[in-house]
């Protein structure tokens, strides 16, 4: 008797779901997956610690890319488990743009997630390595990524990390602007 319910039971799910489910579904899209990795380095006039401090913290004297026109603060907690954030306005909305997994002042720090790519199944390991080079810092950033990309992604990332490392962080330390951050 038990048995016979139980069959019924399993019938009546199955029409159930070859007859109804299908008009409930939404549209399945496949998602064209790939990875690749930059490299790019820049030297930078100053010792490792300050480079370090410089691209830490509140990085919003250099760091020119975002979701918000004005967001109130973008910085990054350089410890682990701390963020990469930008926060929009005074009520605290914002963006977590990646976790750090990796920090180490002065000579490396390690974060993970979808950087401006946030909503596409995409994730970046991003690592910034710090060496002294002469009196200054060499400044040797990885970036590998996987996930949801599409053909022209990698070459316009390895154009933001150039514009990022070159064209904003080594005159933001060189100039001495990043002390006024610090106060």
């Amino acid at each position: 008797m038990a048995s016979n319910y139980f069959m019924r039971r399993v019938v009546a799910f199955l029409i159930c779901t070859v007859l109804l489910a299908p008009a409930g579904m939404a549209e399945v899209k496949p998602l064209a997956l790939g990875g690749y990795g930059i490299e790019q380095d820049v030297t930078i006039d100053a010792p490792p610690d300050v480079v370090y401090s410089a691209a830490t913290g509140d990085i919003s004297g250099w760091w020119d890319h975002s979701f918000s026109t004005h967001p109130a603060r973008i910085y990054i907690e350089a410890k682990p488990g701390g963020g990469f954030y930008e926060i929009f306005d005074a009520s605290g909305d914002g963006v977590q743009h990646a976790t750090v997994i990796w920090a180490e002042r002065g000579k490396k720090l390690r974060f993970v997630g979808p950087l401006g790519m946030a909503g596409n199944a995409v994730d970046f390991v991003t690592t910034w390595d710090f060496k002294s080079e002469g009196s200054g810092t060499r400044m040797h950033v990885t970036c590998n990524i996987a996930g949801q990309i599409a053909p022209e992604t990698p070459k316009l990332i390895d154009q933001i990390w150039h514009h990022f490392l070159v064209e904003r962080l080594k005159p933001y330390v060189e100039s001495g602007e990043y002390r006024k951050k610090q106060k």
